[in-house]
């Protein structure tokens, strides 16, 4: 599979969890939860989204397959641990899934600054 295709995937699936929050939990949870939740939507959104876009870089020849698995890993790290923690957390009130939150969005934040060290410009 490739970083393209898995972040098509996970745009799908983020699609697929925003409705399924939408018109499936909308009763069932209350507002902090469902707070929680569109906010583990969002997140999973961007991400993916970021995903995507950085699978095509080596395409255009500014960025190394080798970059690309680093940060499109972290990426998919972050949105596992994160977003999911979070899902976990709105439907099952589990408050312990929150303290592992914050281990999705250091993968988050590495896979962003890494990109920005990735994309600077060597000088030789």
């Amino acid at each position: 599979m490739t970083w393209s295709s898995t972040g098509s995937i996970l745009m799908a699936l983020a699609v697929i969890l925003g409705a399924f929050g939408a018109h499936g939990l909308r009763n069932r949870l209350d507002a902090y939860s469902m707070g929680v939740y569109e906010k583990a939507v969002f997140y999973h959104f961007i991400h993916a989204l970021g995903l995507l876009v950085v699978s095509f870089l080596p395409k255009t020849g500014t960025f190394s397959e080798f970059a690309t698995n680093w940060v499109c890993g972290l990426l998919l790290a972050g949105i596992l641990i994160f977003s999911g923690s979070l899902y976990l957390l709105a439907v099952t009130g589990n408050k312990m899934l929150g303290a592992i939150t914050p281990i999705g969005g250091v993968s988050f934040i590495a896979a962003w600054l890494l990109l920005a060290w990735f994309l600077l410009p060597r000088r030789m």
